[in-house]
């Protein structure tokens, strides 16, 4: 069992580097630093490869027939299809300028988490399978062999990676070592070696539509009971469509977002908008999941999980798609999308039905996030809104990582933040924007027996809320991310006590005055908003 280590234990970080032969040192897995490995049929239901049982503290991983000729196989094939690998492999100078750079460095102290030395794993094993100074040479050229060992470091290592790509804005000669991880990933998959807290709701989502796997009455029904505390909160009752051919927008949203705390309330929020600006929509319970958990497995399976809901969108015959607040959906969108499944030649380019604003940069993706939209909507005076009702909460604003340095959405949602609260606050400058600390549960690692992990990634980014707190009083957490949402509450009450964390769509609806409501004098938690300015 993994020991519940005290936030004084875990700040005794060394962060000086070991002894010379840290790449050959055998790797050390340890308790609370690791996910349960996939189950077999996870991997069958959505026809990957070399499903079997195996455990990672086990000796023998029971590596399929043939594991290092797939493995290297396979690297081959990615060397030859990505430029990008390739170069990725050959020009690292090891400088060492994104070592500090990384959440679980700083919090570890582990060198194999500096970016350079995790990327280096894999990239030894190509100099010394792939290039005639590593074949002849070997260690002197940086090369060593594949082995069974080695297999264990790039599991365990790349699976102490969120693809935030912090590192990479730091790198002189622009190495994204986040793809590394990528298609380190890819390769360990070869092998049937995935994590089940990605694969589970990789399967989920292909079968059912969503990474709970909730069926499509679980998932309306859900959403109902939203709408009964909507309607005891604020004395509106909504009465959303679903499934509905014809709507002018389809709506997607993490599914973290129907039934998980406190996405919930960022929900409440979507649905209070909308209603609010009479907007022509529809939900699916079919593309009920606008997360990517394929892209931690796959660049293949995440193109297969992206088109579903555009396959969606096509069925319903939408003009385009309106996205909530979540993280690798935009990064899969911004950043793939064109390339795996664009353009969406069949949807018209977005145009608000409320404002008229033309959403020039989705004109290809056909999908708007709901920040910009809410953005939009503010910047027009369209919305009515009672800034004071959040006048009990002191925002800082976390820049969660695919939506800031994937897709420059940076000033959208502080405009909105300091349109519905009185109090707003930033954390230091090299921690926000393009160099945000990442939530340190991302890309599939934010599962409960993984805790030590998510707690030592997510001390950079809890430290800088410290920092708030002490000096402004900040209360709370804001966020447009699903994942963040999920696993910030955790981090917050471990490092930083007090902490609440909101979608900022939350923030919205607090402060909306709808026509028809009650006095209102609970915030959408049910707390007493007088209790609160109290308080």
């Amino acid at each position: 069992m993994a020991k519940n280590l005290k936030p004084q234990e875990m700040l005794r970080i060394d962060l000086n580097p070991s002894g010379p032969g840290w790449l050959e040192e055998p790797v050390k897995i340890k308790p609370g630093m690791f996910c349960h490995p996939a189950k077999p049929q996870k991997i069958i239901d959505v026809g990957m490869p070399n499903p079997h049982e195996w455990a990672p503290t086990n000796e023998d991983w029971n590596l399929p027939e043939g594991w290092k000729e797939t493995f290297l196989e396979g690297m081959r094939e990615r060397l030859d299809k990505h430029r990008s690998f390739k170069i990725f492999m050959d020009i690292c100078v090891r400088c060492g300028a994104c070592a500090d750079k990384c959440h679980f460095f700083l919090g570890s102290g582990d060198p194999r988490n500096m970016p350079v030395a995790r990327a280096e794993l894999l990239r030894s094993v190509y100099r010394g399978e792939f290039t005639k100074a590593g074949q002849i040479l070997g260690r002197l050229a940086g090369g060593r062999k594949l082995t069974p060992e080695v297999i264990k470091q790039l599991w365990y290592y790349f699976f102490q990676c969120t693809e935030c790509r912090r590192c990479s804005l730091f790198c002189p000669y622009g190495i994204d070592t986040a793809e590394i991880t990528i298609i380190g990933r890819e390769l360990l998959n070869l092998l049937g070696l995935n994590i089940n807290w990605i694969q589970e709701p990789v399967s989920n989502c292909y079968r059912i539509g969503n990474h709970l796997g909730l069926q499509p009455h679980t998932y309306k029904g859900n959403i109902e009971f939203l709408l009964d505390d909507i309607e005891a909160n604020v004395g509106i009752r909504i009465n959303p469509t679903f499934n509905r051919k014809g709507a002018e927008i389809l709506f997607v949203t993490p599914s973290g977002d129907v039934f998980a705390d406190p996405g919930i309330y960022t929900l409440m929020g979507y649905l209070m908008l909308f209603e609010h600006i009479g907007l022509d929509y529809t939900w699916s319970t079919y593309a009920s999941e606008s997360g990517n958990f394929g892209f931690f497995t796959s660049l293949e399976m995440a193109k297969r999980l992206n088109y579903k809901i555009y396959a969606e969108a096509k069925r319903l015959g939408v003009k385009w798609i309106l996205g909530g607040e979540c993280g690798h959906m935009w990064r899969v969108i911004h950043q793939y999308m064109d390339t795996f499944n664009g353009p969406a030649d069949f949807l018209e380019e977005p145009v608000s039905p409320i404002t008229g604003t033309k959403f020039e940069n989705a004109k290809s993706t056909k999908m708007v996030h709901i920040t910009e939209f809410t953005a939009d909507l503010i910047k027009h005076n369209k919305l009515k809104l009672d800034k004071s009702r959040n006048d009990y909460l002191k925002v800082t604003f976390h820049d969660s990582c695919n939506p800031s340095r994937a897709m420059g959405l940076l000033e959208e949602p502080r405009y909105v933040i300091k349109n519905v609260c009185n109090h707003f606050y930033e954390m230091p400058e090299n921690t926000i924007r393009e160099q945000t600390f990442c939530c340190g549960s991302g890309s599939g690692l934010n599962a409960s027996e993984d805790m030590e992990l998510r707690m030592r990634g997510g001390f950079p980014r809890a430290n800088a809320v410290k920092y708030v707190r002490d000096k402004y009083g900040v209360n709370t957490l804001a966020n447009v991310c699903a994942i963040d949402r999920a696993v910030l509450p955790a981090s917050m009450d471990y490092w930083v006590p007090g902490i609440r964390v909101a979608g900022v769509s939350e923030l919205v609806a607090n402060a909306l005055i709808m026509e028809g409501e009650n006095e209102r004098t609970t915030n959408l938690r049910g707390e007493e908003i007088a209790d609160l300015m109290e308080g």
